[in-house]
């Protein structure tokens, strides 16, 4: 066997002049990254300057570097600490996302198709007043519940829906005066005219699922009635008009959707952002699939690597800045969370990308029953026969009780990225998280392996496309277009208040 030297430190490391900081090297330059969320890029010669310790007062980098915290000449820890502080507040914020499932109902057909008509599989009302009674004892001062459709189409428990918000409402009036907001996540096979002008006088906003131009969503959604890209498309018209004639602002007030990634969606990248476009759609959230949610045999009709993933999403965003720099607005939602986690100092509060996780601490699901878990994602493992995540009921669980549970601190614990290999010295590490939840769904454990981690290789490859973006000094548009993005998109400002990309 060949041998080589191998050189594990750099010739010249004046530890004693640095402060901490990761790096990587990207579009030909060194990125530095340290914990409170600053950064730089440097030329190689830079680099080998701060390793040596020669960038001191006087040096054209000094003062930037001394200020981000990568110099220890004139640290200013209070500052740093102050930083650290405003980055990691989710940790002391308190739940401020609430996923309910009203049913574990589908309709899979038109307006006419049948639908599984089964009581039990709804929400009660006493139940949704319980779930509100029991989200307005967190802390946060701005509660958000998205009334999810994973587990079932919300329309379809409409009564109950109605009830909850108007139920959340008066009690928010009367006692604790948060800010409140409310998200329907329907694929609109309940919708009714009723229903939408209910929905849009009570400030309930809607989040869809649009896959792509018509032959791409029909084909990922079988529809008994007819075409289901139709249907979607109609709604979003719909609800756009309305928002238009009663003079809301558009820039808060639009139709949101997903976007489900399947093998057919992997060549069709410019039509399926043309398609959101052309819709008026100001955002699209791009979704890969989960090979562990599937059978072998379907996965391999409509699956994927990691790898064509990437390249597909990669081309993706790419279109889309180039939209944005002709003048359309639309952005994509990992991005734009990435984004806010690098360009600015607040936290978007996205529970998946924090470290620990907020699953159980930020974020709760609720089952119809009333069942509380850390995370939908915990309830879907419970839907699928395994109640490990369960927390307890809302007629029994107080907050505090959810936040000692030994699941929660499990999840929080497994999570924790300063523990975690490979996470720990990572150039990414302050714009990153991952779900233990889905480490356990797919790997067996709650800590999982960082090389079988999909949102691992997710993660890595956005933030360092964006970072590319940012360094390319000759395109300054672009920039422009990025750090548009990080502030118009943020879902919490500093002082609680939601704005219209809260999770």
């Amino acid at each position: 066997m060949e041998e080589r030297s191998l050189t594990l430190s750099p010739p010249e490391l004046a530890e004693d002049a640095l402060g901490f900081f990761r790096w990587g090297r990207i579009a030909g330059k060194v990125l530095v990254t340290n914990d409170a969320g600053d950064w730089d890029f440097l030329g190689e010669s830079e680099f080998a300057d701060l390793l040596a310790g020669r960038i001191v007062d006087g040096h054209p980098r000094f003062q930037d570097l001394q200020r981000k915290g990568f110099l220890r000449d004139g640290l200013d820890l209070g500052a740093f600490a102050a930083r650290m502080a405003q980055r990691n507040r989710h940790l002391r914020r308190g739940p401020h996302l609430h996923v309910v499932t009203l049913t574990r109902r589908h309709r899979r057909g038109g307006a006419n198709g049948a639908a599984v008509d089964a009581s039990s599989a709804d929400m009660s009302r006493e139940t949704a007043e319980q779930v509100v009674d029991f989200a307005l004892q967190s802390t946060s001062p701005a509660i958000a519940f998205e009334l999810q459709g994973q587990g079932g189409e919300p329309l379809l428990n409409l009564d109950v829906l109605r009830h909850l918000v108007e139920y959340a409402t008066t009690r928010n009036k009367q006692t604790t005066g948060k800010i409140m907001r409310f998200t329907a996540l329907t694929n609109f096979t309940g919708m009714t005219e009723d229903a939408a002008e209910w929905l849009i006088a009570n400030d309930v906003r809607v989040c869809t699922s649009l896959d792509g131009p018509a032959a791409l969503h029909d084909a990922n959604r079988k529809w008994l009635g007819g075409s289901a890209h139709a249907d979607v498309v109609r709604w979003i018209e719909y609800f756009g008009r309305r928002y238009a004639e009663l003079g809301r602002d558009l820039q808060q007030w639009h139709v949101d959707g997903m976007a489900t990634v399947t093998r057919q969606s992997l060549a069709a990248a410019r039509e399926i952002v043309d398609e959101y476009a052309a819709r008026g759609l100001r955002s699209i959230h791009l979704r890969p699939l989960s090979v562990d949610r599937f059978d072998p045999d379907t996965w391999a009709a409509i699956g994927y690597t990691a790898a064509e993933y990437l390249d597909f999403y990669r081309r993706a965003l790419d279109h889309i800045v180039e939209l944005n720099r002709q003048g359309t607005e639309i952005t994509e939602r990992l991005a734009t969370v990435l984004l806010m986690k690098i360009l600015t100092a607040d936290d978007p509060g996205v529970v998946d990308l924090q470290s620990p996780s907020g699953a159980g601490t930020a974020q709760l699901a609720y089952g119809v029953d009333g069942r509380v878990f850390p995370s939908d994602e915990a309830r879907s493992v419970d839907a699928m026969g395994d109640p490990i995540f369960e927390l307890g009921t809302v007629r029994q669980l107080t907050l505090p009780e959810v936040a000692g549970s030994p699941t929660v601190r499990a999840i929080a614990a497994a999570s924790l990225l300063d523990a975690q290999p490979k996470c720990a010295e990572c150039w990414n590490k302050p714009f990153c998280g991952f779900s233990p939840v889905r480490n356990f769904i797919s790997q067996g454990d709650l800590f999982g392996q960082r090389t079988r981690c999909f949102e691992c290789k997710e993660h890595l490859a956005v933030s360092t496309r964006l970072f590319e973006l940012l360094a390319d000094d000759a395109d300054p548009d672009t920039v422009a277009v990025l750090k548009r993005w990080a502030v118009t998109q943020s879902p919490f400002t500093t002082d609680g208040r939601v704005s219209k990309d809260a999770p």
